[in-house]
Order: C-alpha cells, then sequence, then structure tokens
C-alpha cells in the first residue's frame, strides 16, 4: 500500500513538472541589450510582438524576414560607434522580401551608418509613433519595398544635406517601391523630407494618401511634396526625369502672394477655389482688408473663381488699409419746458389782490379807533 501510495506520488510530481515546465521555458526574456533582442527576433512566431525592457546599443544591422512588431516602449536603439558590419546593407532595421511586414512602434533610432530603416523588395515596413535622428544617409528607405507613415518624427539625418525619406529601388530589386501617408509627419527641417532618388534605378514609384491622413505626399508641379494638415507645401524635391508616379490624386500649385507674404498651396487638379480659401491662408494686420483677388501684381485682372484650377498658378492679393468712417455729428435737441396749457382765467390774481385789501382795511380801521379813543 504504502509502495502504491508513493507510486502514485512520484507520477503526480513528474506530471507538475511536465505541466511547468512549458510554461517556465516560454516566460519571456527581458529585452535588455543587443543578443536578447536579436535571440527575441530570432526564436519569435511570426506576427508576434517583441517588446524592449531599456535602452539598448547595436553594433550590426539587424533583418527581419517575417511578420513582427517592435514595441520599444518609449526606449531608444543607438547605433555603437564600433559598428561591425562588412555588408552592402547597414541599415539598422531592415525588412527584407515580400513576406516581411515589420511595424516599429514607440521607438526611437539614433545614429548609424547609413538609414534607420528600410522595406527592402516587397516588404512592409509600418512606422507608428517612431522618431529617427543621426543617420549618415538618410532616416527611411523605401527600396523596392513599402513603407505607411502613421506616426514619424525625423530628426536631421545625412551628411551634406537632410535626407527624410528616400524612395528608391536597388539595382537588385525587382518591385517598385510605395510611400503610404496615413497620419502625422513631422520634421526638424524642412529639406528632403521627402525624395525620390535620381541613381537610375528609379523607374516607378507609388505615392498613396489615407483619407484621414494629416500629412499628405502629392505630385505636384513635377515635384515630390509634402504638406500640412492646411494644404501648405513643407518640402518638395525633383521628381527623377525618368520616373513615373503613381497617385491617387493629380495636384497642382497655387502661388498665393499677400504683400510680403507668399503662400505655396496644393488643390486637387480642376478643383474649384473660392475666395473664403484663399483668405485661410493670408494674414492681415488690424485695420486692414483684402479687396480682391488678382492674376497680375498691378491688380488689374481679377481671379476668376468659377474657372477650375488647371494648372500651376500665382494669384496676388490686394490688401489695403480698412477707410475709418468719422461719425456724424449731431446736436442734442434741447429740451424745452413744457408749456403750459391751462387757461388763465386772472381768478388767482384777483384773490391775491382781495386779501391785500382786507388786509389794508382791516388795518385802517384799527387805526380809526385808536384815534377816536385818544380824542
Amino acid at each position: 500500500m504504502k509502495k502504491t501510495i508513493k507510486l502514485i506520488s512520484f507520477f503526480i510530481v513528474i506530471a507538475i513538472i511536465t505541466l511547468i515546465l512549458p510554461i517556465v521555458s516560454n516566460a519571456e526574456t527581458p529585452i535588455t541589450d543587443e543578443n536578447s533582442l536579436i535571440s527575441a527576433i530570432s526564436s519569435a512566431d511570426s506576427g508576434s510582438t517583441v517588446k524592449l525592457d531599456s535602452n539598448i546599443t547595436v553594433k550590426a544591422p539587424i533583418v527581419i524576414a517575417k511578420e513582427l512588431t517592435i514595441d520599444g516602449n518609449g526606449y531608444t536603439v543607438t547605433g555603437s560607434s564600433e559598428w561591425t558590419s562588412t555588408s552592402g546593407n547597414q541599415t539598422m532595421f531592415t525588412a527584407q522580401f515580400s513576406d516581411a511586414k515589420l511595424t516599429l512602434k514607440n521607438i526611437n533610432l539614433q545614429n548609424g551608418p547609413k538609414y534607420g530603416v528600410q522595406s527592402y523588395d516587397g516588404a512592409t515596413v509600418i512606422l507608428d509613433n517612431v522618431s529617427i535622428n543621426g543617420f549618415k544617409y538618410g532616416a527611411v528607405l523605401a527600396n523596392g519595398g513599402k513603407v505607411e507613415v502613421r506616426k514619424l518624427h525625423l530628426g536631421y539625418n545625412g551628411t551634406n544635406a537632410n535626407n527624410g525619406i528616400e524612395i528608391d529601388k536597388g539595382a537588385s530589386a525587382t518591385n517598385n517601391p510605395t510611400l503610404v501617408m496615413n497620419g502625422t509627419l513631422t520634421t526638424d527641417t524642412n529639406e528632403n523630407v521627402v525624395r525620390a532618388a535620381e541613381n537610375g534605378h528609379l523607374t516607378e514609384f507609388t505615392v498613396t494618401n489615407t483619407e484621414n491622413t494629416t500629412n499628405k505626399v502629392v505630385i505636384a508641379g513635377g515635384n515630390v511634396v509634402l504638406t500640412d494638415s492646411e494644404n501648405n507645401i513643407i518640402s518638395e524635391t525633383k521628381v527623377p526625369e525618368k520616373a513615373t508616379v503613381n497617385t491617387d490624386t493629380q495636384s497642382v500649385v497655387i502661388t498665393l502672394i499677400a504683400n510680403e507674404q507668399t503662400n505655396r498651396i496644393v488643390v486637387n487638379l480642376n478643383e474649384t477655389i473660392t475666395a473664403d480659401f484663399l483668405k485661410t491662408h493670408i494674414e492681415i494686420e488690424e485695420n486692414y482688408v483684402i479687396e480682391g483677388f488678382y492674376t497680375d501684381a498691378q491688380y488689374t485682372n481679377e481671379f476668376n473663381f468659377s474657372n477650375p484650377v488647371s494648372a500651376d498658378t500665382t494669384i496676388y492679393a490686394k490688401i489695403s488699409e480698412a477707410k475709418q468712417e468719422v461719425p456724424e455729428t449731431t446736436i442734442p435737441e434741447t429740451t424745452q419746458p413744457e408749456k403750459d396749457e391751462t387757461p388763465k382765467t386772472g381768478a388767482e390774481n384777483y384773490i391775491v389782490i382781495a386779501v391785500l385789501i382786507a388786509i389794508i382795511s382791516t388795518i385802517g380801521i384799527i387805526n380809526i379807533k385808536k384815534k377816536e379813543k385818544i380824542g
């Protein structure tokens, strides 16, 4: 009996250990350095999330070939000054080939020998609350892959010139690049924020804007144009001569000149605009008014708002000091005393006279009686 109880107890312990071991083995190892980050990425199932537990310094590129989310948890990944990789790819994070879909979120990327992140040859990169600064070639590279911007802040990236998001196609890439704007893009400098490469390999690329995006990237005036929420131009770069652009909308540029102000605004091709729309893009001093909009600096030809804008257009706003209206001076009416319209009968005067006569008569009678007594 005792042996039976011991045997049953033994099997119970074995069963408990068997149940506990997978839990222990699957416990997440804190990601606090380069080795633990690479190990977590390597062992992660497709579609899973890897979350950082501290700031990390890396000294070699990290390549991802599956669907994965790296949640920085607000921490920073910094490129080491002792970068050791000798391969052609020197980007900190690369999503590679069509099976790869890398989402970077809540993370800061800092310093590196080439790019912060790239989507290569059919891969997708989604940038959601990401900050990138200090990379020598540029911040983001759409290298024959797709880049979607949800929330991105760019510091200064590049050497001789800033290079924010570069749209390109490497010599060995088989897919054309795509840029999707689906949120906000802020930048510390307005130089080359979005740029199409002029290396000869880029012959076709696509630019798309979602319905709810704050910042847009459009093609207007032969340029790749980044706009703010009011469609004012933030940055623009030339489209390479050999490149064909696929875009969801065709756009044109309105150059609005108002005295010393010059605003460049993007509107859809063949869109009809209004004077009220233009007024929202002009700041005027107090006591000044906008008299009208013209096609020439001499204000002789009024702009025709009934015609759609079919090409890049310059519009001049005529601003003048408002005329001060002098208020009319009016002489205040003097208030005349009310005229007594009551008929005058003279009765009041007669009463006064009668009283005086009575008094005088009384005094006279009194004096006569005194004399009689004396006499």
